[in-house]
C-alpha cells in the first residue's frame, strides 16, 4: 500500500508541475517558441511510443479512396460485435436493410490473427461550406460540398506493421467487396456544378432485360454483347484497348456540362465498374456535325467542343479506369457528327424503333400478364402499318386492368393515331404538289 500511495503521489506531482509549465509556457514565451517546444514534445513521444497510425482519407486526389470505402462497409458489419458507445443508424425507402456506422469520433476495436487493432473515425468540421451552393472554384470541391472532412486512423503496436499492410488491409478490401457483391446495390449519382453530385440516390428499377419490350433478335445481340465485355478484360488487356463501351441508343421521341475540362474531370473522378449515361447528347452539348458547315466559331458560345467530347470518350484520359460503360441516346442520329459514331467511341447502335409485333406481345405481357387473345392478330397488324411508339402502347395498355377492356382501347387509340397520320401525309402531298405547280409554272 505505501508503494502505491508512493506512485499515485509521484504521479501527481509530476501532473501538476506540466500543467504549472504549460501555464507559464502560455503566459511567458512567444507562440512561435511554443508551437516549437510542442512540436519537439510530440516527436520524442512518437519516438517512445510503440504505436504507429494509418491514416486514412475519404479522398485520394480527386476521387474517393477505395480503402475508406472498404473499411466504412467492413466497420459497419463489425459494429454488431462490439461495445462500441455511439453508432449511427440509417436507411433509404429503397435500402433493405439498416445501414450502422460509426459515429463521429468514434472508435472500434477489431481483431485479425490474435492481433488488436484500433479504428477511429475522425471528423474535422469545414468552416463556411454551404453544401452545392459554394462555389467549387473558389477550393478544393470535394471539401466544399461537406460540412466536415472524415478520416479513419487505424492504430496498432509498430511491431505489426507489415502484417497489417500485406495481410489486414487486403482482408478488408476484399471483406468489403464481398459485401457490395452481396447487396448488388447500384447507385445513381447526376451532376452538380461540373462534379458528380455527393448525394447518391440508390437505383432499384424493376426493369429486367426480360421484361424489357425490344425486338427479340435485338435484345439477345445486345445481351451477349454485355456479356462478352463483362467478361473481357483479359480481351482487351490482351489486345492492348481501354476496357469500355459505348453504345448509341437512338429513335423516335418517346445535365449540363460547360467546358472541355469540366468533362475531363467527370472521367478522373469516375470510377471503375461503373456506367456513364449522357442523355440527348445532340440537345445536352451544342455540337454540330463539321460536315454541316455550320459550327459555331466563337468558343465562349460552345465551351464543350467536338474534339473535347472526342478525347473525353476516346482519348488518352478515356484510359485512366477499367470496365466502364458510356451510353448515349438521341432521338436525332443523324445529326451527330461522323466521328462520334465510329467503333471505339459508340461501338453498337440500337435502334430503339417504333413498336413491332413481338414488342407489343412483350408488353401486353408485362401489362395484362396474357400471351394470347383474340385481338393480338388485329394489333400486330395495325402496329405494323402504324408509327406507334412503345411507350404509347404501355400507356393505353395501363388504363385497365382488364385485357378485352385494355386491348379494344389500344385498337381505338391505334385508329385514331392512324387517321391523325392520314391526315399528316395528306396534308404534305398538298404541299409539295402546290409547291411542284409553282416551279412548273415558274419554268414555263
Amino acid at each position: 500500500m505505501s508503494q502505491a500511495k508512493k506512485i499515485l503521489s509521484t504521479a501527481a506531482s509530476l501532473a501538476a508541475s506540466a500543467m504549472l509549465a504549460r501555464s507559464i509556457a502560455k503566459d511567458f514565451l512567444p507562440t512561435e517558441v511554443q508551437n516549437c517546444l510542442y512540436s519537439s514534445l510530440r516527436i520524442v513521444s512518437n519516438y517512445m511510443s510503440f504505436q504507429l497510425t494509418i491514416v486514412i482519407e475519404e479522398f485520394q486526389g480527386l476521387s474517393t479512396n477505395q480503402v475508406f470505402e472498404a473499411a466504412h462497409l467492413y466497420l459497419g458489419i463489425k459494429t454488431t460485435t462490439t461495445s462500441t458507445k455511439r453508432l449511427r443508424a440509417g436507411k433509404s425507402e429503397k435500402d433493405s436493410t439498416i445501414q450502422i456506422t460509426l459515429d463521429r469520433n468514434e472508435e472500434i476495436f477489431d481483431f485479425y490473427e490474435g492481433v488488436k487493432l484500433q479504428w477511429k473515425l475522425v471528423c474535422t468540421q469545414v468552416p463556411g461550406a454551404r453544401s452545392e451552393y459554394r462555389n467549387p472554384k473558389l477550393g478544393d470541391y470535394n471539401t466544399s460540398l461537406r460540412s466536415e472532412v472524415r478520416q479513419y486512423e487505424l492504430c496498432f503496436h509498430k511491431k505489426h506493421k507489415e502484417m497489417v499492410l500485406n495481410l489486414y488491409l487486403p482482408h478488408v478490401l476484399a471483406k468489403a467487396k464481398a459485401i457490395k457483391r452481396e447487396s448488388n446495390i447500384v447507385k445513381l449519382h447526376t451532376v452538380v456544378y461540373d462534379r458528380w453530385d455527393v448525394n447518391q440516390v440508390v437505383l432499384k428499377h424493376p426493369m429486367t432485360f426480360n421484361t424489357l419490350a425490344l425486338d427479340p433478335e435485338l435484345k439477345k445481340t445486345l445481351m451477349e454483347d454485355l456479356d462478352n465485355f463483362v467478361n473481357g478484360m483479359e480481351y482487351y488487356k490482351r489486345i492492348g484497348k481501354t476496357w469500355k463501351r459505348g453504345y448509341l441508343l437512338y429513335g423516335p421521341p418517346g445535365t449540363d456540362i460547360r467546358s472541355n475540362s469540366s468533362l475531363r474531370f467527370l472521367l478522373l473522378t469516375m470510377p471503375s465498374r461503373s456506367i456513364l449515361v449522357i442523355e440527348d447528347i445532340d440537345c445536352s452539348i451544342n455540337l454540330k456535325n463539321r460536315e454541316s458547315g455550320d459550327g459555331s466559331r466563337n468558343p465562349e458560345e460552345n465551351k464543350v467542343t467536338l474534339s473535347g467530347l472526342l478525347n473525353f470518350i476516346d482519348g488518352l484520359w478515356s484510359c485512366c479506369g477499367d470496365e466502364r460503360i458510356l451510353i448515349f441516346t438521341t432521338n436525332h442520329k443523324e445529326r451527330l457528327d461522323p466521328a462520334l459514331l465510329r467503333p471505339g467511341r459508340m461501338d453498337m447502335h440500337i435502334n430503339m424503333s417504333y413498336c413491332t409485333a413481338s414488342v407489343f406481345k412483350q408488353l401486353a405481357f408485362n401489362y395484362l400478364g396474357i400471351t394470347h387473345h383474340h385481338l393480338f392478330e388485329q394489333i400486330e397488324q395495325l402496329v405494323m402499318e402504324v408509327e406507334v411508339t412503345p411507350a404509347e402502347v404501355g400507356g393505353e395498355l395501363m388504363k385497365n386492368t382488364n385485357a378485352d377492356v385494355s386491348l379494344q382501347g389500344l385498337v381505338k387509340f391505334i385508329h385514331a393515331k392512324m387517321t391523325e397520320q392520314g391526315k399528316a401525309e395528306t396534308l404534305n402531298k398538298m404541299e409539295w404538289d402546290a409547291d411542284k405547280s409553282r416551279v412548273t409554272h415558274t419554268d414555263y
